[in-house]
């Protein structure tokens, strides 16, 4: 359906997001749930930060591209609607039940053709992209230390998720996306979840100084091994939807101070976008006050 139906079904104006394409902005109150648009297939929800964080990747036909923190499925999503019928994309994340709604979405859309979902630790994930004749050999599942423990679990496998003539000097991903986990106090929609969990919670949640520090070391490992899958001249994402320096600028820092053939890259898309820069020239930050979105962190990094 066009825009003209869907507002006529929601019985609401859809607002052209004029600095993101293909995106438009709904009143909070309509839910989209029980449309006709969305139960076929045709529309679908994600914060227009969210949807920022993969522009700024600058996705090109042909691209090898993983998705390490693939869950919950909107970036998957948009990420293989951008490949459409070229390349491949890899979405991996630790939670089964998680992925497997991502599998779910992937289907309802019809964009699984070119996609491979492994349930696998993210800080270990180690598979490259592959030819065809590779998926049967014992050796694409040997990892060089803790084999049994790093080993991914295939979920789903798209009929055209291998990669075919790659080189051995080529192996690797075009781009990489790391939405880590992260304490989500950025997002409107799970702050709101307090409501219900209760508000006593937002200590031990989001506040606590040993979550934080245990999931920054979880952040900076992620955001380690997706670099370590990108091809050299590749670009990587990097983003939260925290708003704390601990879980941005001081990861990315931290990470940059270890790996020398790490850049930070300008987001050439950023020029038209709502956004601040964030402590870090060249990161971005969205926020409700200055995006008019939920709270982001988007660093890109480049492998020289």
């Amino acid at each position: 359906p066009g825009v003209p139906e869907i507002e006529a079904e929601l019985k609401c104006k859809l607002e052209k997001v004029m600095w993101l394409p293909c995106f438009y902005a709904i009143p909070p109150d309509i839910q989209i749930a029980g449309s006709k648009a969305y139960k076929s297939g045709k529309i679908y929800g994600m914060d227009a930060a969210s949807g920022a964080a993969v522009v700024a990747l600058d996705v090109s036909p042909g691209d090898h591209v993983l998705d390490l923190c693939a869950a919950p499925g909107a970036k998957l999503c948009m990420l293989s609607d951008i490949l459409g019928s070229s390349g491949s994309l890899t979405g991996v994340d630790v939670a089964r039940d998680r992925l497997a709604a991502c599998r779910t979405m992937l289907q309802k859309y019809a964009l699984g053709d070119r996609c491979r979902l492994f349930v696998s630790d993210g800080t270990r994930f180690s598979l490259l992209p592959l030819r065809f004749a590779e998926w049967t050999s014992k050796r694409l599942w040997k990892d060089r230390k803790n084999a049994s423990k790093a080993r991914p679990e295939l979920m789903f496998y798209g009929s055209h998720s291998g990669v075919v003539g790659l080189c051995r000097k080529e192996v690797g991903y075009d781009k990489v996306l790391v939405d880590a986990e992260c304490t989500h106090d950025g997002s409107i929609k799970h702050i709101r979840k307090f409501e219900y969990w209760g508000w006593t919670t937002l200590q031990h949640r989001v506040l606590d100084a040993e979550r934080t520090e245990n999931l920054s070391h979880l952040q900076l490992g992620l955001l380690t091994n997706g670099f370590r899958l990108l091809k050299v001249g590749g670009s990587l994402v990097y983003s939260t939807c925290s708003l704390t320096v601990t879980q941005n600028e001081d990861v990315v820092e931290q990470f940059l101070s270890q790996n020398p053939s790490a850049e930070l890259q300008e987001v050439d898309a950023a020029a038209n976008w709502c956004c601040r820069s964030g402590r870090i020239p060249r990161t971005l930050r969205f926020d409700p006050s200055t995006s008019q979105t939920s709270g982001l962190f988007v660093a890109k990094i480049t492998k020289l």
